[in-house]
């Protein structure tokens, strides 16, 4: 199939492009990498008046360190972002999850503000932001506004955007200290959606106290999720307190509306979440432990 007609516009900047959303409202529709909307389009299963190409807006593709925060520009490829050392060491859930996205050729078109503006539940990218607490940042005529990722993602493919905003970044807070990380998911096929899966964050204190924990979840709703329960569970406490399978099934133990398909039953699907998140739990304490044998070697 093709998609329906529409009208074509490539704006120089942000504030152009604004401004053609400000016109516009919810006949236009923003096109960055277009691997999730140009298909989408293709099949029909959305129309637009107006498509809004930014993907040649220069300061829309960068990365930058601000004080203790990763903040990236919502046009960076996802390539881009697996292979910045800045990202890899202030951010390593980033750079774990991006050979989870797709195949290369769709790392390459992607983009990080689309990938969390299409607000898949099953996206990796949407995972590690709701488990760091990363901040949006929205654009519109009106100026910008900063929104929290637990607050973004509002539903399946819904987020609170207003008709007239643009993601223009992402922020994420890097962690220091001893910490460690690990993402784990299950899919069919190496570059299909993920059934479930997991992205885990812990730091340590020198007496292996866990300090901070965040869990992000995929797959699990109509909304990234947050492992809340085994993230309350464990901190303040030993990290060999509660056992990696235990804490699995803590993390999807309040979750409600599962959702259940062709892939499997609901069930089925939080099964293989917890054991994700229980992977994840081993392979990030494991490294967290390491980082003082390494420092006192």
């Amino acid at each position: 199939m093709k998609a329906a007609p529409f009208a074509y516009h490539r704006p120089e900047s942000v504030a152009d492009a604004a401004a053609l959303l400000g016109e516009y409202g919810d006949e236009a529709k923003i096109l960055a990498g277009g691997q999730s909307l140009v298909p989408m389009l293709a099949m029909r299963l959305t129309h637009f008046e107006n498509l809004i190409d930014i993907s040649r807006i220069e300061e829309l593709r960068n990365i930058e360190i601000r004080d203790d925060t990763v903040r990236i520009g919502a046009g960076t490829p996802h390539a881009f972002v697996g292979m910045d050392d800045e990202v890899a060491e202030s951010v390593p859930l980033l750079t774990l999850s991006t050979p989870h996205i797709g195949h290369f050729q769709i790392r390459t078109r992607g983009t990080l503000g689309g990938a969390i503006a299409h607000a898949d539940p099953a996206a990796e990218y949407a995972a590690v932001a709701v488990a760091l607490d990363a901040v949006v940042e929205a654009t519109s005529t009106r100026g910008t506004r900063r929104i929290a990722a637990t607050d973004f993602f509002t539903g399946l493919w819904e987020t609170s955007l207003a008709s007239d905003e643009i993601v223009t970044a992402v922020a994420f807070p890097a962690w220091s200290g001893r910490c460690g990380f690990s993402v784990q998911e299950f899919a069919r096929r190496h570059g299909d959606f993920a059934i479930a899966g997991a992205t885990v964050a812990v730091e340590l204190d020198d007496h292996d106290t866990v300090l901070r924990c965040g869990i992000g979840l995929l797959g699990m709703g109509s909304t990234p999720q947050r492992g809340t329960p085994a993230e309350s569970a464990i901190v303040g406490r030993p990290v060999g307190d509660i056992s990696a399978e235990e804490f699995g099934k803590l993390a999807v133990s309040a979750l409600e509306d599962v959702p259940a398909d062709l892939q499997g039953s609901a069930a089925y699907r939080s099964k293989v979440c917890a054991t994700m998140v229980a992977r994840a739990w081993a392979e990030a304490t494991t490294a967290a432990v390491e980082t003082r044998e390494a420092i006192n070697a």
